[in-house]
């Protein structure tokens, strides 16, 4: 146990009294020949984008569209093509979540931040606009030299000021003015920045190659169906753009609700309809072992950081997998009363409503979980599909495109498990399942080898920022 002992005037001296054992051990870590937080780095402020400024195709990135090595992947986002699995970044921006950036600034997440999702701007992103969710700064000197501090020898005194949220660490912008650096070790830093810099522009180079051959699961996934069962991605992309189109009124009257959005009856979502009823006769509900299940309601006094099991909510799938952590701990009693919306490995959960409805994850593990009741589960017959199988199937774009044109809602738009179970399901004996499982699986580990050899490069430049303090050349 760390024991450290502090006045009351010290607690009270911080405006929010702060008690946190990390917090005030760094306040006391370095009192000799310092830096200040203002004398390296200002806090760029943030400034309204107007959505004229948007009116043709663009990138944004989300906390979520960072990797742990501060690689980008954007979102490709155009406001008069808007789609489902895009909807919450369109909505999010309309809000004002949106902050442009230029060369050599430097993005650290909000949320977080010991995950290092930081990101250096360069030549290559800096036309990407990025949520506010990631503090702003701007480097005084030697940004790209910082940048990598923040990521080794920065990164325990980040950590040290960073407030203990909902079960992991948050940042604001006031407690990063509280940071402290060695002037020593910037002095150094700064004398030999052109080796440095001539070393880590080595390295860089290597990565942007490597950036090159990365691909979205996403797009793997279509081209691998696509290959298949020759999806044409190239017309229903350009049926996509079509925003005026007629309608006779047998159209309207031949749906069951009277459907009359022009959502609803778009030629895209006719043509996907068409491709997929042309291989298969075969509907979700006729690959199901029980009925698809909504989830179980939640109240605030129902989670224990004590528990064993966990609530799946929307925020657990948004990554399209399963991602627990121990702020989803619920109590012994809400999961023995809530067993029947439990899962089990090989259960898909899709989400049914708000931003996220669409986003789907597979149940890899076996863990004691209880989905929430704005997810729905489903959970397939694996003597007739295989689980995987349907779950690639679901993240395909064709799939989600049925979710879109089928949702209803003006302001929280919702679809139902009487509705995705009637959507076509792809009919093929299972052994030919297992080889489009395979196919996609391979091409995933073709890119988590990319990513793996990117983060070993991105690992070296850390060591050689640590060698050159270590050094005191």
């Amino acid at each position: 146990m760390n024991i450290q002992t502090i006045d009351i005037s010290t607690i009270s001296s911080e405006k929010t009294l702060r008690q946190d054992y990390d917090y005030h051990k760094y306040q006391t870590k370095l009192n000799g020949l310092i830096y200040s937080f203002s004398e390296l780095f200002e806090i760029v402020p943030k400034s309204k984008i107007a959505l004229s400024q948007l009116n043709q195709q663009f990138r944004y990135c989300e906390i979520s569209d960072v990797d742990k090595n501060g690689d980008v992947f954007p979102q490709i986002l155009n406001f008069e093509e808007r789609n489902l699995l895009q909807e919450n970044y369109y909505k999010k921006i309309e809000k004002g979540d949106i902050i442009s950036v230029q060369e050599d600034d430097i993005l650290i997440s909000k949320i977080r931040p010991n995950l290092k999702k930081y990101v250096r701007i360069t030549k290559e992103n800096e036309d990407i606009y990025f949520t506010s969710a990631f503090i702003h700064l701007r480097a005084k000197m030697m940004p790209e030299i910082l940048y990598y501090c923040f990521r080794s020898s920065f990164y325990d005194s980040l950590i040290a000021i960073s407030r203990q949220g909902k079960g992991y660490p948050t940042l604001n912008e006031n407690d990063l003015k509280l940071l402290k650096f060695d002037k020593i070790m910037i002095d150094l830093l700064f004398k030999n920045q052109k080796l440095i810099k001539s070393k880590i522009d080595s390295i860089e180079e290597r990565v942007r190659e490597l950036k090159k051959q990365l691909l979205n699961e996403s797009i793997i996934i279509d081209n691998v169906f696509s290959q298949r069962f020759v999806f044409d991605y190239t017309k229903f992309s350009k049926l996509k753009k079509i925003k005026q189109f007629d309608c006779k009124q047998s159209d309207f009257s031949n749906n069951p609700d009277l459907r009359f959005s022009a959502k609803f009856h778009r030629n895209a979502g006719a043509f996907v309809m068409e491709q997929l009823n042309a291989i298969t006769d075969k509907k979700i509900k006729h690959f199901i072992s029980e009925p698809i299940t909504l989830g179980a309601s939640i109240s605030p006094r129902d989670f224990d950081e004590n528990g064993n099991a966990y609530y799946i909510s929307m925020a657990t799938i948004k990554t399209l997998e399963i991602e627990l952590d121990d702020s989803q701990l619920i109590s012994e009693s809400y999961y023995k009363d809530n067993i029947n919306k439990s899962v089990k490995p090989g259960d898909i959960i899709i989400a049914r409503s708000g931003v996220a409805i669409g986003k789907t994850a597979f149940v890899k593990d076996d863990f004691d979980g209880i989905f929430a009741d704005f997810t729905m589960r489903v959970r397939i017959d694996k003597n007739k599909c295989n689980p995987e199988f349907a779950y690639y199937y679901f993240r395909s774009s064709y799939f989600q495109y049925l979710i879109e044109i089928y949702k209803k809602g003006l302001q929280n738009q919702n679809i139902f498990p009487i509705v995705i179970q009637e959507f076509p399901m792809i009919d093929i004996p299972i052994e030919e399942q297992q080889c489009i499982v395979n196919e996609i699986k391979l091409q995933i580990k073709k890119q988590d080898k990319i990513k793996s050899e990117i983060s070993e490069l991105r690992a070296k430049i850390d060591e050689i920022i640590e060698e050159t303090i270590i050094r005191g050349e």
